[in-house]
C-alpha cells in the first residue's frame, strides 16, 4: 500500500497483483513500462515470476526492481540472474525511489533509441545484400559465360559473402584449346570485386577472338592499373592448355604455386615468378610463360592463397606445405583434386573456410581433330561484305611483340555466315602463320619436340631468335568469294625466311596411313590438307596456298522455355 502511495504521488499508474502467477498475467495483459516484484510470494516466488517475465518482454526492455529485506548476496546473485535489474529495499525511501525511476527511463529510452537504429541498419543491410545479389546475377553471367562446366574442368570456390575478391574464367579457344585465369583481388567483398566484371569483359572477349594468354594478361594489366585505387591489385594465373600439340603455357603472378601433376606420377610446380596485375606499367609488365609438354591425363592445378589462410581447431595453418605433402602422397589412382579437397574438410573441420578460397583442376584432354575445331556463334549480322581481298603484311620487331590472328579473324567474320566457321577459320589462319613463322622465318625443327630435352629446346630457342626478326616479314592474301549459298576462301601465307623441305614433313605425316597421330613434326600442314579443298606449297615452302569452301550451317536450336 505504501508503494502503491508513492508511486501514484510520482505521477504513475500502478497496478497490482497478489501473488507471482497474477503478476505473469497482468504482465501479459498489461504491458507494463516497469515492475516492482516481491522476491518472497505464494504459489510463484518472484524469481521465476521475473525469468517468465523477460521471456514474455522478449526484445521490449522491461526493468525489473526486486523488493526485498534479504541482504544474503547469493540470494540476491538468484535475482539478477533471473532477470532483475536493481533492488528496493524495505522500508522504501522516497528520494532514492524516484531516483532509481529515472535512472531506469533514461535506460528504457537509450534502449528504444538503439532498437530503432538497428531496425534502420538491417533494413539498410537487407536492401544491401539483394542489390548485390542481384549484381552477382548479373556477373555470374558474364563471367560464367565460356566453359568452366566442362568436363574437364574441376573446381571449388567458397566465398566469404556474396561478392568476394576470386575470379575464375575459363574458355575454348577458336582454333581448339582451353584458357583459363584464376585472380585474387586484395581486400575482401564488395571493394575486392570491383574489377572483377572488366578483367571477365577483357577475357572472354579477347579469348572469343583468338588472342593468346600473353595478349590477353597485357590488356588486363593495362586496364587494372588504370581503374584500380593504390594497393589495390590482382594476383592471378593463367593456363594456355593447346591439346593438340600437347603444349601448356603457364603465367602465375603473386598466387601460391600452381602444379601439374602427371599420369606417370610426377608433380612439377608452377611458382609465382611475375608480379601481381596493376602494379607494373605497360612497359615494365613481364608475360613471359613457362611451356610444358603434357599427356593425355595430366592435370593442372591453380589456387588461391585462401589454402594458406586454412586453420584447424588449434590455430595451425595449412598452407602451401600442407599442399605439397597431399600431392607427395597421392596413389595413381587417386584425383588430386578430390584428394586436396577431402584434406581441407579433415584439417578444418567447418563447412566454410576462413577466407575467400579456389580451387581449379584442368584435365589435358587427347586431342581429337573433329572436336577442335568448334563452331563460334552467330554475331547477328545480315549482311556484310562476301566479294573482297586483303593483303596484310608484319615485319621486322612486330613480329615478336604482335599476334595478327585475331585481325585476320575479325575480317573473315564479317562475313555473313562465315562466323559460324570461326574455329576452322582460325584454325586455318594460325596454322598458316605458326608455320610461317617457326618454320620460315625462325628456322625452328618441329622434330625437336619429340623428346621432353629437345621439347624444351624448342621454345628456348624460339624466345632466342624472336628478337632476330629484323629485315623479315610474313604477308598474308585473303581473297573470299561468294556462292551459290555459302563461299570460297583464298588465303596465300609468304614469308621471307629460308623456307623448309616441305616434302619431308609430307612423307612422315601421310606415312602412318594419313593419321595425325605422329611426332609433331607436319601434323599442322596435314590439318591444312585434311580442312580444305586445295592446298599448294610452293618454292622451299615460304608460299602457302589453300582454298577453303564452306556451306552456311543452320542456327544453333534454342532450348524450349
Amino acid at each position: 500500500m505504501m508503494l502503491r502511495v508513492l508511486l501514484e504521488r510520482l505521477g504513475h499508474r500502478v497496478t497490482e497483483a497478489s501473488d507471482g502467477l497474477a503478476a505473469v498475467d497482468l504482465f501479459s495483459e498489461r504491458e507494463p513500462d516497469i515492475v516492482f516484484l516481491d522476491a518472497l510470494m505464494p504459489r510463484l516466488d518472484g524469481i521465476e515470476a521475473a525469468r517468465q517475465m523477460k521471456g514474455i518482454a522478449g526484445e521490449r526492455m522491461v526493468p525489473v526492481i526486486f523488493l526485498t529485506s534479504l541482504s544474503d548476496p547469493v540470494e540476491l546473485a538468484r535475482c539478477l540472474e533471473a532477470g532483475g535489474d536493481d533492488f528496493l529495499l524495505k522500508p522504501f525511501n522516497r528520494v532514492i525511489l524516484e531516483a532509481k525511476i529515472k535512472a531506469l527511463e533514461r535506460l528504457r529510452a537509450l534502449h528504444r533509441a538503439l532498437t530503432v537504429q538497428m531496425d534502420q541498419v538491417r533494413l539498410q543491410n537487407e536492401r544491401m545484400l539483394a542489390e548485390q545479389k542481384t549484381a552477382r546475377r548479373v556477373f555470374d553471367n558474364v563471367a560464367n559465360a565460356g566453359c568452366l562446366d566442362a568436363p574437364n574442368i574441376r573446381y571449388h570456390a567458397s566465398p566469404l559473402s556474396v561478392f568476394n575478391g576470386d575470379v575464375l574464367f575459363a574458355a575454348n579457344r577458336p582454333g581448339g584449346g582451353t584458357l583459363v585465369f584464376l585472380g585474387d583481388f586484395t581486400g575482401h567483398g564488395l571493394p575486392a570485386a570491383i574489377g572483377a566484371m572488366p578483367v571477365a569483359e577483357i577475357f572472354y572477349g579477347m579469348a572469343g577472338q583468338g588472342f593468346g594468354a600473353a595478349d590477353i594478361l597485357r590488356e588486363m594489366n593495362s586496364k587494372l592499373r588504370r581503374i584500380l585505387p593504390a594497393g589495390m591489385f590482382c594476383c592471378g594465373a593463367m593456363i594456355e592448355a593447346d591439346f593438340r600439340h600437347g603444349v601448356v603455357r603457364t603465367w602465375n603472378g603473386g598466387l601460391p604455386d600452381g602444379w601439374l601433376v602427371r599420369t606417370s606420377g610426377d608433380r612439377v610446380a608452377i611458382p609465382s615468378r611475375h608480379l601481381p596485375l596493376g602494379i607494373l606499367d605497360s612497359e615494365r609488365f613481364a608475360v613471359s610463360m613457362a611451356v610444358f609438354e603434357t599427356r593425355p591425363g595430366d592435370q593442372l592445378l591453380l589456387m588461391t592463397d585462401g589454402f594458406s589462410e586454412l586453420s584447424d581447431g588449434q590455430g595451425q595453418r595449412f598452407g602451401e606445405e600442407g599442399v605439397r605433402e597431399i600431392l607427395a602422397r597421392l596413389n595413381p589412382a587417386e584425383d588430386p583434386f578430390d584428394a586436396l579437397m577431402e584434406r581441407i574438410q579433415q584439417f578444418t573441420g567447418q563447412p566454410e573456410p576462413a577466407d575467400d578460397l579456389t580451387v581449379c583442376c584442368l584435365e589435358i584432354l587427347e586431342a581429337n581433330p573433329s572436336t577442335l575445331l568448334a563452331d563460334g556463334q552467330s554475331n547477328g549480322h545480315d549482311s556484310g561484305p562476301t566479294d573482297w581481298h586483303f593483303e596484310y603484311e608484319l615485319r621486322g620487331a612486330s613480329l615478336a611483340s604482335f599476334n595478327p590472328l585475331p585481325l585476320l579473324l575479325h575480317i573473315c567474320m564479317e562475313v555473313p555466315g562465315l562466323r559460324r566457321r570461326s574455329g576452322e577459320v582460325y584454325t586455318l589462319l594460325s596454322e598458316l602463320y605458326n608455320n610461317a613463322l617457326e618454320h620460315g622465318i625462325l628456322s625452328l625443327s618441329s622434330e625437336w619436340k619429340s623428346s621432353s630435352r629437345g621439347f624444351g629446346l624448342y621454345y628456348r630457342e624460339r624466345q632466342r631468335r624472336l628478337q632476330e626478326t629484323d629485315g623479315h616479314f610474313i604477308r598474308f592474301s585473303l581473297n573470299h568469294e561468294p556462292g551459290a549459298t555459302g563461299g570460297r576462301l583464298r588465303i596465300v601465307c609468304e614469308d621471307s625466311g629460308q623456307g623448309f623441305d616441305f616434302s619431308a614433313y609430307s612423307e612422315k605425316v601421310t606415312g602412318v596411313a594419313g593419321s595425325l597421330d605422329t611426332p609433331y613434326a607436319g601434323r599442322g600442314l596435314e590439318l591444312l590438307r585434311r580442312m580444305t579443298s586445295q592446298m599448294t606449297v610452293h618454292g622451299s615452302g615460304n608460299r602457302v596456298e589453300i582454298t577453303y569452301d564452306w556451306e552456311p550451317q543452320a542456327a544453333p536450336r534454342m532450348p524450349d522455355e
